[in-house]
């Protein structure tokens, strides 16, 4: 099995940042390298939306909502992916899932909150 825990959620002002991390184990461990990375997010009565992803070769992509402003890498010794968000809008509020894909396997993470509030 695999597991991802998500951290670095919280409570920012409008305009300021935050860094999450996703740590993944168990079976992922010795292939992370070859698995699509990605954060999602859900806001309260909206579906759950792609934000960002990073394939093995580390290539990026983004939602139009958050290019410019968050950026996705990838730690594979730390089997570690990261999102560093800038720009923070009250837009931006929702849960925040890792999730982690390679085939047909496909996990996710319990979710951290991010509020963007003054």
């Amino acid at each position: 099995q695999v597991q991802l825990v998500e951290s670095g959620g919280g409570l920012v002002q409008p305009g300021g940042s935050l860094r999450l991390s996703c740590a993944a184990s168990g079976s992922i461990f010795s292939t992370f390298r070859a698995y699509t990375m990605a954060w999602y997010r859900q806001a309260p009565g909206k579906q759950r939306e792609l934000v960002a992803s990073i394939v093995p070769d580390s290539t990026a992509d983004y939602s139009d909502s958050v290019k410019g402003r968050f950026t996705i890498s990838r730690n594979n010794a730390q089997k570690t992916v990261f999102l560093q968000m800038n720009s923070l809008q009250p837009g931006d509020t929702a849960v925040y899932f890792c999730n982690a894909q390679r085939g047909s396997r496909d996990s996710w993470g319990q979710g951290t909150q991010v509020t963007v509030s003054s």
